[in-house]
């Protein structure tokens, strides 16, 4: 079957899907260094490096529109963030109406949408549920809609991440709710932690080093194997740069503890007077997380969010990239870290905004069998003023 992927960022939710067997026929990105990063691991998938709003026909960027089976894709959810401003003027909150307007274009068999849980609260500004208005939106457009919140910690990634998704299947096909939720799949036969997802990369500490690495070590349990297939070194495994202050402050950070723990001697400094406190603690930087459980979610921001539980040190961008279960042999483009006023997205951001491949594949693998066995699908009743969710 194949698909194409809008707002698709680096490429975890094509990677997912491709890993149960579906072809990427084009992804469409705006910024330039995840969209190198997706054409870089994906050299067969044509990628669109366009603003979405600037796209007048969706049929013009594919030769034979009538190849789609399916869209998939997660328009940029940070108007709805529980963890940030939720504007309902944020013309971020309407990109959803763009990835509606393509499946419209395309008429693909199915769609899987991806946003953060708080999309289920959310609002427009005349005040209707975005929820309601999706789903509205999709059944005016031909298809029955299910929303799934899932948590990534239960389809083999090492990290306790959920997140809503929208997924329609066209009113032409039977309509099964609960055949097409995903069932949970585990490596380890139980959820993987920190330390087994990560316990065979080279052990570096700050300031240590260098592209590409050795393996130093077997890998030590079948979450790791697969991490390793089809990579011979490691890559995107340099850490970042801390001053000596820095670092004295990651030493007294326990495991379950950041920077809001620390004492006088050891917060954070106002930008350009390093003698004075700052007045603002954010619980959620320099923490270190316990290496016996999931990761906590691996956002954007990460770089800053985490301490590795065992050196003094922040994530590199490829421990960020295990715990999302991205391949080792999938390399990140672009700069590590980037500055607030330059445009592009870091390997760090990309890391975090993507879809955990896992994840991905989980909900791919679903729903191939529910096309492979449309004919023995038993049609549910549908209660149009519902809204389905269901949550693993």
């Amino acid at each position: 079957m194949k698909i194409i992927d809008l707002f698709s960022g680096c490429g975890g939710f094509s990677l997912g899907f491709e890993q149960a067997g579906f072809e990427t026929i084009f992804a469409l990105e705006k910024d330039l260094w995840a969209s190198n990063t997706y054409q870089y691991n994906h050299p067969n998938t044509k990628v669109h490096t366009l603003d979405i709003t600037q796209v007048e026909n969706p049929i013009d960027l594919l030769n034979k529109p009538h190849e789609v089976d399916g869209i998939i894709g997660g328009p940029p959810c940070q108007g709805f963030s529980l963890s940030g401003d939720r504007d309902p003027k944020d013309p971020r909150n309407s990109l959803f109406m763009e990835y509606i307007r393509f499946v419209r274009a395309y008429n693909p068999k199915f769609f899987v949408m991806e946003n953060v849980t708080g999309i289920l609260s959310a609002k427009t500004k005349e005040g209707m549920h975005v929820k309601d208005l999706i789903r509205l939106e999709a059944e005016n457009s031909g298809y029955n809609i299910s929303t799934f919140k899932l948590n990534a910690a239960d389809y083999g990634v090492p990290q306790s991440r959920i997140r809503v998704f929208f997924i329609g299947i066209r009113s032409d096909f039977p309509y099964n709710l609960e055949k097409i939720v995903p069932k949970p799949s585990h490596f380890l036969g139980q959820h993987i932690t920190i330390s087994q997802a990560l316990s065979d990369l080279p052990e570096i500490e700050v300031n240590q080093g260098d592209a590409p690495m050795s393996y130093e070590k077997s890998p030590q349990n079948d979450f790791q194997k697969w991490c390793r297939d089809q990579s011979t070194h490691v890559l995107n495994h340099v850490p970042m740069k801390h001053t000596a202050r820095l670092v004295e402050r990651f030493k007294n950070i326990g495991c379950g503890q950041s920077v809001a723990n620390v004492s006088e001697e050891h917060m954070q400094r106002k930008r350009g007077d390093a003698d004075s406190v700052s007045g603002k603690v954010f619980s959620q930087n320099n923490m270190r997380p316990f290496p016996d459980k999931p990761s906590p979610t691996v956002a954007a921001s990460f770089q800053s969010n985490f301490i590795h539980p065992f050196f003094n040190r922040n994530y590199t961008a490829r421990e960020g990239a295990r715990l999302q279960s991205f391949p080792d042999h999938y390399i990140f483009q672009g700069k590590r870290t980037t500055m607030s006023w330059e445009k592009h997205l870091s390997q760090y951001q990309q890391i975090g905004n993507a879809v955990p491949p896992l994840l991905a594949k989980a909900i791919a693998t679903s729903i191939k069998h529910y096309f492979e066995n449309i004919d023995d699908i038993t049609v549910t009743k549908i209660d149009p003023l519902q809204m389905h969710l269901f949550t693993t």
